[in-house]
């Protein structure tokens, strides 16, 4: 948890993120929302983003995300993303007031389905 800490400091100090922002991520590292999990109104917040990518070539990514983090990370890393040459092109099209919306709308089940002519496939769900 330091070294994610330690990177949220740096990127402040290069002016890739504003302070507010890097409190709230910084928090969300720390585990100090943890009075939201408490909460049994917002059960939701508990969820799991769960991103499966297969192909025919045995080339598969399991990734599992809980959705506090997802949406902290959405408000702060595209902000990021943005500023690195690199990452521009695959962020500036997605529309993260979009996202964090359907997480605050609860959103829930599969929400995306690929599967190309090679036959990978991308499965998106939130559980």
């Amino acid at each position: 948890m330091k070294d994610e800490i330690t990177r949220v400091l740096t990127m402040v100090e290069e002016g890739k993120l504003d302070k507010e922002k890097a409190t709230e991520l910084i928090n969300v590292l720390q585990g100090k929302d943890k009075e939201i999990l408490l909460n049994k109104e917002t059960p939701y917040i508990n969820k799991i983003l769960k991103i499966r990518v297969t192909s025919e070539v045995g080339d598969n990514v399991n990734v599992n995300l809980p959705i506090k983090l997802v949406k902290a990370v959405l408000k702060v890393g595209t902000s990021i993303a943005e500023k690195i040459p690199e990452a521009e092109k695959y962020v500036k099209d997605i529309n993260i007031d979009l996202l964090i919306e359907a997480i605050e709308n609860e959103v829930d089940g599969q929400i995306v389905d690929i599967t190309s002519a090679k036959g990978e496939k991308v499965f998106v769900i939130i559980e």
